[in-house]
């Protein structure tokens, strides 16, 4: 299980880097859900990130692969891979 302390500071990659930075004061905040993927909340953005063995998988290539699985469909546990 992630920690809460850890949740807090994760953010989504895309969406605090470089030319793909959103605006605002704290953008790509992230929401645990099915206790094994992280959620980006920034409406145009729709990335989930796995949680595999404990260890969020935060990279970009790993997110964009979820763009288009509706959260309900996320599946419990993620794939390997």
């Amino acid at each position: 299980m992630i920690s809460q302390d850890l949740l807090e500071i994760l953010r989504c990659p895309y969406c605090v880097s470089g030319d793909t930075r959103k605006p605002g004061a704290d953008p790509g905040q992230l929401e645990l859900t099915h206790d094994c993927w992280l959620v980006c909340q920034e409406p145009d953005c729709g990335r989930k990130y796995p949680i595999r063995d404990d260890i969020p998988v935060m990279l970009i290539e790993e997110g964009d692969k979820w763009v288009e699985t509706a959260v309900e469909d996320l599946p419990v546990p993620p794939p390997t891979g």
